[in-house]
């Protein structure tokens, strides 16, 4: 199918570069025709974003720290005077000190807790509420989650507790927002090496176990999960709201790896606990 975004304009945010789930998404939506904006944090991060902006024929391109109300109003001021309504909102951000995504969560400090939580949770509750007012009827909201929210994942950490929330938010914001007939959606990838996940301890690991353990024996890519964004974007999903999908290659339903690859995997976590010193 072809031209399933046609007509319709939103705003794509969290973008840091071409490795980014959110340049998957970005480039997926202009595929089908969306007219997107994009916003970014930091001077640093813009040199990267400019010229993928260009592929995509952005027009709006704006810098907006979500910890700062005064940011997202500008920001999402600029799409408007740009765009008038939008259709659709993606929120690809999430971040957490990189120092305390090893070893164990008890270690958490109070500070990097609530930062996490400011930045990857309650930011899509901030964003939501500022676009609201600015979204077509039938539009879709949509932020990124993980597994690590559902279970324990080594090295996840503040994360995960961070993700528990944001989905339970999802749900919430659902029922907020449906009175405009506006859906609300949680897209939950699996391990793809991105700016973000390099932060995560032993997260090489991660992705050799994910290819091993789930029900397709591979890992996702970005266009994997960009496609299954454009269905909750698009008017494919009008009746599905608060919900999380997974696109994981199925790894979340297995309660054991295949046992073909039990060696395979035995040698990753002997490798794996070699290198770790005790605790």
């Amino acid at each position: 199918m072809s031209g399933l975004m046609q007509g319709k304009c939103g705003i794509v945010m969290g973008l840091a570069n071409d490795k980014s789930i959110a340049w998957g998404i970005a480039e997926q939506l202009w595929k089908q025709g969306a007219q997107i904006a994009l916003t970014y944090q930091g001077h640093s991060i813009l040199k990267r974003v400019a010229p993928l902006a260009r592929k995509l024929d952005v027009t709006v391109l704006e810098s907006c720290d979500v910890t700062d109300q005064n940011s997202i109003d500008a920001a999402f001021d600029v799409v408007e005077q740009n765009m008038g309504k939008i259709d659709f909102l993606v929120h690809a951000i999430g971040f957490s000190d990189k120092n305390q995504l090893r070893g164990k969560y008890l270690q958490t400090t109070r500070d990097n807790f609530l930062m996490t939580m400011d930045v990857s949770c309650f930011s899509f509750t901030a964003v939501c509420k500022r676009a609201y007012s600015m979204m077509n009827p039938g539009s879709s909201a949509l932020t990124l989650t993980y597994l690590g929210a559902d279970k324990c994942v080594p090295n996840y950490n503040v994360m995960g507790v961070a993700k528990a929330a944001l989905e339970s938010s999802v749900r919430y914001l659902a029922a907020d927002m449906g009175d405009r007939d506006i859906r609300v959606n949680a897209l939950s990838a699996g391990p793809i090496r991105t700016l973000a996940a390099s932060g995560i301890g032993d997260f090489r690991t991660m992705l050799q176990y994910n290819a091993l353990s789930g029900a397709l024996e591979r890992n996702m890519t970005t266009n994997d999960v960009g496609k299954s964004a454009v269905y909750l974007l698009s008017d494919l999903s009008s009746g599905v709201s608060g919900q999380t999908l997974f696109v994981d290659g199925g790894n979340n339903i297995m309660a054991m790896p295949k046992l073909k690859n039990s060696k395979a995997l035995a040698d990753i976590f002997q490798n794996m606990t070699a290198k770790t010193p005790p605790q």
